[in-house]
């Protein structure tokens, strides 16, 4: 087994061109395949406000209102990028979310907004969220 220690890989053809082989002979750009930021947080908080629990790419979180939470990048997306989010069931209520968070995109920015089945705003115990796309 070899093992490569480097600081920085730079494409040959441009400074962001390289691929990496998949699964049987597919290959993808090594750029595009990235998660650009996620975010592990409890929207509760053992201290009544939101508690980062985990993150990369966020420089922090913000408690809007009951149910709604907005997540700066530390370094800002180009218009083409994607977030999803993932919620857990309230410990406390036992509210049933419904299939997803709403999620409000800037570049600087995502904005997740969580109700529950009767589409009510409530904090969930913890949200997971994930971007991918292209750095600005």
């Amino acid at each position: 087994m070899s093992t490569l220690n480097v600081d920085a890989l730079v494409g040959v053809s441009s400074a962001n061109a390289i691929t990496v082989r998949g699964e049987g002979s597919a290959t993808t750009s090594l750029q595009q395949g990235l998660a650009k930021a996620w975010n592990h947080y409890d929207q509760k908080g053992d201290s009544g406000s939101t508690q980062i629990l985990d993150s990369f790419n966020i420089s922090s979180v913000s408690d809007d209102q009951t149910g709604v939470s907005t997540h700066l990048f530390a370094n800002d997306m180009n218009n083409n990028f994607s977030s999803t989010a993932a919620l857990s069931i309230d410990r406390d209520t036992r509210n049933l979310f419904t299939s997803g968070p709403e999620t409000t995109l800037h570049s600087d920015k995502v904005q997740i907004s969580c109700l529950n089945t009767g589409n009510s705003l409530v904090d969930p115990d913890s949200v997971s969220i994930i971007t991918c796309g292209d750095l600005a």
